[in-house]
């Protein structure tokens, strides 16, 4: 019938309309003018905006290497970062070797860094072993004092355009390289060659500790020597080999400011037997002395301002070489902690007239410190120096015979 043929060519009009964007968007888009189809959100087809929508946008990252814009400027977003191949049945990159990450966006460290060691991004990575180094470096920058208990970290590299895209190895205690693939093996003295200058007098390395009370004000004006009595702190030394060993807690005795000799000559021991009783051996011998005086550093001889002075004198063979410098751990650390100290309170980053707590070289060590004594070489698997022929010992430092 007539009205049966109107039906059926409304219903075909309408099938026919259905069908006008490319495979109806995918179910990803909706259809729109001129039968093109307006994609959802990291939708599209290859590398145009519309299409059909069946396939997936990868995530967009500033890129590695690209190609300047008319401004000359670099490192645009550039999906999968450049550096990988869009999966775009997944919307995930597949990215290249020695790249990572969502949007291949950082990259990777060798070998995974072999099991011993941290990938860690660039702006995490520190100047040296200890917070002494980067000041001993650059002594206009002792103004930090002992603020900071662990390496110097640069917080303007973190403005850096691959601050969170290149990493690399920070390998444990005892290993080396740029894979962390190399055991670490022991250091000491060439002994046919002992020092580095054997004209003059001998030297061995001396550290200057100096804690500055802070007083009520936080810059050592109106403090009192209470502000030590019976407090405890303790040092962290950092070996060679990038081992980490911290003290017993070390107390500061009550008549230790007065002329009682007998007290002083008590914590001048304390401090040698803790840092002595480090483990495995890694400080055997130091010289210690204790001043309020000014025979170590600046002291205001009004007592405006109360500074306990540590010098520590690395006399032991093994420690013979230069070390890194002693760490103080004078923050506060009670229940549950290993060691168990009150923490000391005080000035800590520089003031205006230039008083601070800090830790300084006072003189330089002139032996020398080689890998295996420079009388064997390393076997970069185990650790163990391969002595030559007529040496022994751990860095090599025993001769057995003459040759």
């Amino acid at each position: 019938t007539m009205l049966a043929s109107r039906v059926i060519l409304a219903l075909a009009a309408l099938s026919g309309a259905a069908a006008v964007c490319p495979n109806a968007c995918s179910g990803h888009g909706t259809c729109g003018e001129d039968d093109v189809c307006f994609c959802y959100q990291n939708w599209g087809m290859a590398d145009e905006e519309s299409g059909d929508c069946s396939e997936m946008y990868c995530p967009y990252e500033f890129a590695f290497v690209d190609t300047p814009d008319e401004d000359g400027k670099v490192h645009k977003y550039m999906e999968c970062s450049g550096k990988g191949i869009c999966d775009r049945s997944s919307g995930e990159c597949e990215c290249f070797d020695g790249y990572g990450g969502k949007g291949c966006q950082r990259t990777t460290c060798p070998n995974d860094c072999s099991g011993h060691g941290t990938c860690e991004y660039i702006d995490e990575l520190t100047f040296g072993s200890t917070p002494g180094e980067y000041y001993a470096a650059k002594p206009a920058n002792f103004s930090m004092g002992i603020s900071k208990t662990t390496a110097m970290t640069f917080g303007s590299i973190a403005e850096s355009w691959d601050s969170g895209k290149s990493m690399a190895c920070v390998c444990d205690p005892g290993y080396i390289d740029v894979d962390c693939s190399r055991r670490m093996c022991p250091k000491g003295n060439d002994i046919f060659d002992t020092r580095l200058d054997t004209s003059d007098g001998l030297k061995y390395q001396v550290q200057n500790i100096t804690l500055v009370a802070a007083g009520p004000f936080g810059n050592g004006s109106m403090a009192t020597y209470g502000e030590f009595s019976n407090q405890s702190f303790a040092l962290t030394f950092v070996s060679t080999l990038n081992e980490s060993y911290t003290t017993i807690p070390i107390v500061i005795g009550d008549t230790l400011y007065t002329s009682d000799t007998g007290s002083t000559d008590a914590f001048e021991k304390q401090i040698k037997k803790a840092l002595e009783g480090l483990p495995n051996g890694v400080i055997d011998e130091v010289a210690v002395g204790v001043n309020f005086g000014s025979a170590y550093s600046d002291y205001d001889a009004y007592a405006a301002q109360w500074q306990l002075n540590i010098k520590v004198t690395f006399t032991g063979a093994i420690v013979a070489g230069p070390q890194n410098f002693l760490i103080p751990q004078v923050d506060e650390c009670l229940a549950g902690c290993t060691p168990k100290i009150t923490g000391l309170n005080l000035v800590s980053v520089q003031d205006a007239t230039g008083t601070y707590s800090r830790v300084t070289e006072m003189e330089r060590s002139d032996y020398n410190n080689y890998e295996c004594g420079r009388r064997g070489k390393c076997d970069y698997d185990s650790g163990i120096c391969e002595c030559f022929e007529g040496y022994t010992g751990l860095a090599c430092g025993t001769q057995t015979a003459l040759v």
